[in-house]
């Protein structure tokens, strides 16, 4: 087997084209930490304990907080699978570092494992048959998810004609490609989930649920973290591509997300859950927003504080407590801390 000519050496930039196969020198390092950090943060789905979810969703919940439920996890019953195609068809194939594509690999793996967690969830909380073919196939027949689903995979469309990105304009739609994922996807639609989720258990429902969201979200923040290493490299690189235009584009689909996800919270919310409102979501993902667009070098757009007290950085002890008290289980001990309002 011949080893093409792109990958006996090291290409100027992360995204010019080949197959760049050497790990030495390494060029990109921070990307290896970030698989290497990752592999510590191993855990499995049946760790999990459910034990008490199914008694809070049948004798302690409102009809409206069993509804917030019922959307909530049919967002779930896709929403990663969303992500993987678009690591394997859009990203994978472009940023050329053998580093980084041991992180997408890993990354990979984490949204298969979360795929494993909502069908285990989707499995507990709704045993009909019927009714879980209905949760999965949400993305065509609930409005909020469709309109979700279709805001994903426009962006998912977006680039997969592209077998190589060489123009200044091919790159730019890579760019935001990776960071509607980042930013909006995992970011925002992401971090909505999780507030609704947070909210429940700050009511002393769903222990199960929110225990595996403590893994799912670290896990959530590190894609984003790594997104926007790959941003801000290729920025270092080629910062001609960080147009007006470019910008521009990003504050629209931002602007797009929120809509859509605020869509999102009018349905779960609408029939009345008790502490927690449509607009309290709004700017809660406004606030959150504000934080994706800094890290990217953007202002802020919506000077948004935020709503949710059970989000505030009080939270972070309880959910490092929680590592610590697991580290046992796992493969690899688990290090680091979750900041539920860091500016990834």
């Amino acid at each position: 087997m011949s080893v093409p000519a792109s990958a006996s050496s090291r290409p100027a930039r992360l995204l010019d084209a080949g197959m760049c196969l050497t790990l030495r020198p390494m060029a990109y390092p921070a990307f290896f930490e970030m698989y290497k950090a990752a592999i510590k943060n191993t855990w499995t789905v049946e760790e999990v304990d459910f034990a008490t979810d199914t008694l809070d969703i049948q004798k302690k919940m409102t009809d409206a907080e069993r509804h917030l439920v019922r959307r909530l996890v049919a967002f779930f019953a896709t929403g990663d699978s969303i992500v993987s195609n678009n690591l394997v068809l859009n990203l994978y194939k472009h940023i050329n570092a053998p580093e980084a594509r041991m992180y997408l690999s890993r990354q990979l793996y984490e949204e298969a494992l979360h795929v494993q967690f909502y069908l285990t969830l989707l499995d507990t909380y709704v045993p009909d048959h019927d009714d879980r073919n209905r949760a999965f196939a949400a993305i065509d027949n609930i409005p909020s998810i469709q309109k979700k689903a279709a805001f994903c995979m426009r962006w998912i469309d977006s680039i997969q004609d592209l077998h190589r990105i060489e123009t200044h304009e091919e790159r730019q739609r890579f760019l935001l490609n990776l960071i509607c994922f980042a930013a909006c996807i995992e970011g925002l639609f992401f971090f909505g989930a999780f507030a609704y989720v947070y909210f429940l258990r700050s009511r002393g429902l769903l222990h199960g649920l929110a225990a595996g969201t403590n893994w799912v979200f670290r896990d959530e923040s590190a894609h984003m973290a790594f997104a926007f290493e790959v941003v801000a490299t290729v920025r270092r690189e080629e910062p001609e591509l960080f147009d007006e235009k470019l910008s521009a584009s990003v504050v629209e689909m931002v602007d797009e997300a929120i809509e859509c996800e605020a869509q999102f919270a009018e349905d779960l919310l609408g029939t009345g859950v008790v502490g927690l409102s449509p607009e309290n979501v709004r700017d809660y993902l406004k606030y959150c927003a504000d934080q994706r667009l800094t890290t990217l070098g953007l202002p802020k757009r919506y000077g948004a504080k935020n709503p949710l007290t059970f989000m505030d950085l009080q939270d972070v002890q309880e959910v490092t407590n929680f590592f610590e008290r697991r580290v046992s289980a796992y493969q690899v001990g688990v290090t680091g801390e979750v900041v539920f309002d860091a500016s990834f």
